[in-house]
């Protein structure tokens, strides 16, 4: 049974890889040469889904909240950065061979033999620890308060794997929020929930999440209590989010503090850090949403993305691409005004109706809509379903209000 687990799951990991560069999602990074390990390039469609998440992200903890400030710390910074932080003497990994190295990517800043050593961050949280005292002298924040950052993190993984999971370079979806070390419970708490809630908003399979509660040995110096969210990829249940309590450590070793206005007393804020993934993020997405049934006949794959977070809202076609009145018509009164309107509609005439069905599926375009003969007469246009597959005629002046309807 095991065995036939293990291929079954090994099938779904091939068809979602394959799936991804098929259509324009990701591919491996320098493939024309041969590939490196651990990194992905981003297509056109991988990009629209990853801004999604990013953009739905930010909405959330950023722009929809009073008590949070953004901020995008440089991916270069001064060595004694990460020497405060622990990094440079501790963040060791091991070869198969038994011998330690230092995770973090060196460079060098400056020209030729005098250039400074430094690193390509391995983590976002310095950037923003950094930026405390510039935030709170800038926009004078009451506890609690937090600081959120999306941003690219490098780790020179000895053995990147399993798709997008381990990789070298990846990018990372971060709140660190400022309290008094009283409250840290109650928030701990606060963002267990947050987190939680996110996710399926996103459309994560939740019965494919579980929370770890992560025992003293196995956590970070740092941390007092971390949860991890794990998630039940083809390859294992591993971690795919994390919510640390970072107590006073990386403020303490900043030298950093905060002055209470109100009571005139200076203290040094606790840390809760809720830590998001966003290629994890997305692999687990995909996971989540790739469906397969039998339409004509045929055995049919599309990615079942809510229409928030799907690349492409809906794909207009002209019926024929050799009928000029067809093309313009489509143009002109159906696909320039739903750009206008949404951004992300593809124009798609390649192949029969058919083919183009199947394609969007597998982007996982949640409407189709198709100018035909009847079109022309009538006002009205083909909408169809990605999910049944149900076609309905829909005027085309009514069309943005549907569509806003549905999503």
């Amino acid at each position: 049974m095991k065995k036939e687990d293990d291929t079954k799951n090994n099938d779904l990991m091939e068809k979602i890889v394959s799936l991804c560069k098929r259509r324009g999602f990701i591919f491996q990074g320098s493939e024309i040469y041969g590939g490196l390990a651990g990194t992905y390039d981003w297509g056109h469609f991988g990009v629209a889904l990853k801004n999604n998440i990013k953009q739905n992200w930010w909405k959330k903890f950023v722009d929809s909240r009073r008590d949070m400030y953004g901020i995008d710390a440089a991916l270069i910074m001064n060595p004694k950065v990460w020497e405060a932080s622990g990094h440079v003497a501790g963040f060791f990994g091991t070869t198969p061979e038994g011998k330690k190295f230092n995770e973090m990517f060196k460079t060098e800043v400056g020209a030729g033999e005098e250039g400074t050593v430094s690193y390509l961050r391995p983590e976002t949280a310095q950037g923003i620890f950094v930026n405390f005292k510039n935030t709170v002298d800038a926009f004078h924040p009451k506890l609690p308060f937090g600081m959120a950052q999306i941003g690219k993190a490098f780790r020179n993984e000895i053995a990147p794997r399993d798709f997008l999971f381990r990789q070298r370079e990846f990018e990372q979806m971060e709140v660190e929020y400022f309290i008094r070390s009283k409250d840290w419970e109650k928030y701990f708490e606060y963002w267990r929930e947050e987190i939680l809630e996110w996710m399926g908003e996103i459309g994560l399979d939740m019965s494919k999440v579980h929370e770890l509660e992560v025992p003293d040995a196995d956590r970070a110096h740092y941390s007092k209590r971390t949860i991890d969210f794990e998630f039940d990829f083809p390859f294992g249940r591993k971690e795919l989010f994390g919510l640390a309590y970072r107590t006073d450590f990386d403020l303490k070793n900043h030298n950093l503090d905060y002055l209470d206005e109100e009571k005139g007393e200076k203290i040094i804020p606790h840390v809760i850090e809720p830590s998001m993934g966003v290629d994890r993020a997305i692999l687990a997405l995909l996971l989540s949403v790739y469906e397969e049934d039998e339409k004509n006949g045929e055995v049919r794959s599309y990615l079942k993305f809510k229409p928030n977070i799907a690349p492409v809202i809906c794909a207009v076609s002209p019926l024929l691409k050799n009928k000029p009145e067809l093309v313009e018509y489509a143009d002109t009164k159906v696909y320039a005004p739903l750009k206008a309107e949404f951004g992300r509609v593809a124009w798609d005439d390649n192949g029969n109706i058919g083919k183009r069905y199947r394609r969007q599926d597998e982007i996982g375009t949640p409407f189709c809509i198709v100018v035909d003969f009847n079109t022309l007469t009538d006002d009205t246009v083909t909408v169809r379903d990605r999910d049944t597959g149900d076609q309905e005629r829909i005027k085309v002046e009514g069309l943005v209000n549907y569509i806003k309807e549905k999503i």
